[in-house]
């Protein structure tokens, strides 16, 4: 059930990366890991709640089974967006001390796991974990999904300019958002 998972999201971010459209693939990735740490989150309250072991036996009730598989699932996922879309990813989780937080949790859950010990998937929370800085960067660390360095510099400049405006477009939706509240009193000229 993993692999099949698996390769549902890594289909999934294939699709996205030929999107091509920054503007888009913000939207999409912001949107994607605000859903996906929610996830992350709820599965971890559960199986704390429950006592639930990650090397342990895997749990045989639906609610223990489901919140283990996502955190296993989600973890891998975030990897795999960490490594295609590193500056987006940076872009929020470098000031969310919640996201690294859980996503610590979550690398260690899943290595306790033993699901990542062997296979084509092993790798991905050591890279993970370098690519965000929680581990330190091994000497012969090398992002797997960037290409060239000169092909990163000369899209800098544009990737950097398309964040700022859509942050600046996300403040001034949420500012207008906070202005509409409460109720309105409205005059009427015919009342005067």
């Amino acid at each position: 059930m993993f692999e099949v998972k698996r390769r549902e999201q890594l289909l999934a971010l294939k699709n996205l990366v030929q999107l091509n459209d920054i503007h888009q693939q913000y939207k999409i990735l912001d949107v994607m890991l605000k859903g996906l740490f929610k996830v992350l989150e709820d599965s971890r309250t559960v199986l704390i709640a429950a006592d639930v072991l990650p090397d342990g036996p895997f749990p045989q009730d639906e609610k223990l089974k489901d919140a283990f598989s996502h955190v296993v699932e989600n973890t891998a996922f975030f990897g795999d967006v960490v490594l295609r879309f590193p500056k987006i990813v940076h872009h929020y989780f470098d000031h969310n001390s919640n996201w690294n937080l859980l996503i610590r949790w979550g690398i260690s859950f899943c290595n306790q796991t033993g699901v990542f010990d062997q296979g084509p998937h092993s790798p991905i929370l050591s890279l993970m974990a370098q690519e965000l800085g929680i581990s330190e960067k091994d000497s012969d660390f090398q992002n797997p999904f960037k290409t060239d360095n000169t092909e990163l510099t000369s899209s800098t400049d544009p990737f950097q300019k398309a964040l700022r405006e859509e942050e600046k477009r996300r403040k001034k939706e949420e500012k207008r958002k906070e202005i509409r509240k409460g109720p309105r009193i409205s005059r009427s000229r015919s009342e005067l």
